[in-house]
């Protein structure tokens, strides 16, 4: 294992020296401090946004009808999954850091807590790739889209959605070189294990450029036929003087609504992960890595996990209207009180919708 770092705090006792901690941002610490706060701090408050919010998440989307759209609430169950396990995961460096004794030694600690992040913003990265090609699938073939889009296909592309991620990110336990940046809050990881030009191009190519691509192509066809499309339907209304009441845009493209909370949940993500991409690709190509830059890129793009939560509840309002009545539904529980009005009660006292409140 390589020496240890030197705090930017000084002292002249070499025992001193040796038992205080690894820390990435190097800040300073107090005497009696004998941990890094202000990563655990960081770590542990992104840590509880992300369960709690990814809970909800997941616990809306089983109980009451989150998305009109059945399809991709199979990928959006995905993605909450997988950030929730992000969450879950973010308690092993957060031990580290209090130097809380792990199970298994250090190097194996980082190795499989790198993978295990990566292979898992893996899965959300394709499954965002795969709601876009299935938007589009339903704007460009509305009449075939049943017979090509089947509950027997969706879980047959999820199941190789984790299978392909965790294939891309597997030659890091063969010394091929670091997937990322995530398990550096370990000393070894930090000082010890390097990332290589090659398997970073490797990633890239595998992973982030196509999904970057199929987002970039699917989107931009959304949005131009769905303006095409409003555009004929009004100049139809113009030419004909039509008295319906509907407006051309929801009969043109009934989906733009949603394709657009679909596009900001994308949006946010990879404006969040294109800090920790350049600055992986900077390194992997120059060899110079700095620590603190490494850990905000990295906790930034982590705190991905929880944006798409917030972008669930600001954007959707399908999802309010659940998350609105499921309260109710617990609230009333709570009370003892039943209601026979709620439109996602079944019966009073009863499941919602196979959920027990």
């Amino acid at each position: 294992m390589a020496p240890e770092l030197k705090m930017n705090s000084s002292s002249t006792l070499d025992g001193n020296q040796s038992s205080r901690p690894f820390c990435l941002l190097a800040l300073g610490y107090l005497e009696t401090v004998d941990f890094c706060l202000l990563e655990v701090l960081i770590i542990v408050f992104l840590t509880v946004l992300i369960i709690s919010g990814n809970i909800i998440v997941i616990f809306v989307s089983h109980c009451a009808p989150l998305l009109n759209h059945h399809t991709t609430s199979y990928f959006i169950q995905t993605m909450a999954y997988a950030d929730l396990l992000v969450g879950v995961s973010c308690l092993v460096p957060s031990l580290s850091l209090l130097h809380y004794p792990l199970p298994v030694e250090e190097s194996l600690s980082c190795q499989i807590f790198g993978f295990v992040v990566s292979v898992l913003k893996s899965v959300s990265m394709a499954s965002l790739a795969c709601i876009s090609i299935d938007r589009y699938i339903a704007i460009t073939k509305p009449l075939t889209y049943n017979t090509l889009v089947t509950p027997w296909r969706l879980r047959l592309c999820i199941f190789l959605i984790w299978l392909y991620s965790s294939l891309v990110f597997l030659p890091s336990f063969f010394h091929w070189g670091k997937p990322g940046y995530h398990g550096d809050v370990f000393q070894w990881c930090a000082e010890s294990w390097h990332t290589d030009p090659y398997f970073t191009l490797f990633i890239v190519m595998m992973l982030y450029a196509p999904a970057a691509l199929i987002v970039c192509f699917t989107y931009f066809n959304i949005f131009r036929i769905c303006q095409q499309h409003t555009k004929e339907i009004s100049e139809r209304q113009a030419r004909f003087s039509s008295q319906s009441g509907e407006t051309g845009e929801v009969q043109a493209c009934p989906d733009k609504r949603y394709a657009m909370v679909l596009f900001r949940i994308t949006s946010v993500f990879y404006i969040l992960w294109l800090p920790y991409i350049i600055y992986f690709l900077l390194e992997s190509s120059t060899g110079h890595s700095n620590r603190f830059a490494s850990f905000l890129t990295t906790w930034l793009a982590i705190s991905n996990s929880f944006c798409n939560c917030v972008i669930y509840s600001l954007s959707n309002s399908v999802f309010q209207r659940g998350l609105k009545h499921l309260s109710g539904a617990m609230c009333t529980s709570c009370t003892g009180q039943t209601t026979a009005k709620d439109p996602y009660t079944v019966r009073s006292k009863g499941p919602l919708n196979g959920c027990h409140v």
